[in-house]
């Protein structure tokens, strides 16, 4: 038999092999904090997430998001480095709820030898929007409502408590302070929302991922495409969005960053075929946070400037 032949098996376990190993050595590559204990090392999956479990862990784990500003976590394919990523966290935190939907197989496999939690399913099911377009699934999009966001703070302390039982107490107190800056957060955007004019809180997006958002703080949520960007919007979608924008009189419609903006360029093109001129009211941060040293590059930052952007644009 030929040598390449004898050895074919040993190659078809190579991967496997070095993602074992990383597992078990990932003791030694992880950095120190001031008292010489390692941290923890933690992998999430969007940059809401990442950034969220940053303010829980404070000084005792470094914490890294696979996506990127700006990346669409419902399209979002695992690569080869993210895997190994995976395989050396001592905790992944995702989303859960279908929003990473092309990432599931990865995550159960994960979650057999390692701690992997999604930080969504804790929210009560009372509290999860289930659109009928989705098929009973429910809407991913919950950190739109602030209050809800507010919610996810516990899975996470407690995942970070679990493993590192020595910092469980501050884990819990920097929870706590940041539960109470986000309902102070919360409060806030439903007194910008107010400013805008009741007839004229109608928010058209790409896609309907802002539907938390409507249902929280008291607005008309239409989304080009369904809560998943999965399927393209159609012509029919196209009309039934330009109709709306005509009978309301809407003033102005918003791209999303992580959504191609030619579906809601093309909304705006019809509807100045048939007399009525919508302009672009701004970019949205819907799946994603934005770009490092931005006012939205966390996730109160985001929540801010998506709120003033609308209000600017709405009033």
């Amino acid at each position: 038999m030929p040598k390449i032949l004898r050895l074919l098996p040993l190659l078809l376990l190579l991967p496997a092999l070095l993602v074992l190993a990383a597992c078990d050595g990932q003791g030694g590559a992880a950095s120190s904090d001031g008292d010489g204990d390692r941290k923890l090392r933690v992998v999430a999956t969007t940059g809401i997430i990442a950034d969220t479990a940053a303010r829980v862990a404070g000084s005792h784990a470094e914490v890294e998001g696979l996506m990127g500003p700006g990346v669409d976590p419902h399209l979002y394919k695992a690569s080869e480095s993210d895997v190994r990523r995976l395989a050396e966290a001592d905790l992944v935190l995702y989303n859960g709820l279908h929003l990473e939907g092309k990432m599931g197989d990865i995550l159960g496999k994960m979650g057999r030898n390692r701690p992997v939690v999604a930080v969504a399913e804790d929210i009560p099911k009372e509290s999860l929007r289930t659109p009928p377009e989705f098929q009973g699934q429910p809407d991913p999009h919950v950190w739109f409502d602030v209050s809800l966001w507010a919610k996810t703070l516990g899975p996470i302390a407690r995942a970070l408590s679990e493993l590192d039982l020595g910092n469980a107490a501050d884990y819990q107190a920097n929870a706590a302070a940041y539960e109470k800056e986000l309902l102070e957060l919360d409060a806030w955007v439903a007194e910008e929302v107010a400013r805008i004019p009741e007839g004229q809180r109608v928010l058209v997006t790409a896609h309907d991922a802002f539907g938390y958002f409507g249902r929280r703080y008291g607005v008309d949520v239409i989304g080009l495409q369904g809560i998943s960007t999965l399927s393209e919007a159609g012509l029919n979608d196209v009309d039934r969005v330009v109709q709306i924008v005509l009978d309301r009189r809407v003033k102005a419609i918003f791209v999303e960053s992580s959504v191609p903006r030619r579906s809601i360029e093309a909304v705006q093109a019809a509807a100045a075929s048939r007399g009525h001129q919508v302009r672009i009211g701004g970019q949205l941060f819907s799946d994603s946070l934005g770009g490092p040293a931005t006012p939205a590059a966390t996730y109160p930052g985001m929540v801010r400037v998506n709120v003033e952007t609308i209000v600017k644009a709405l009033r």
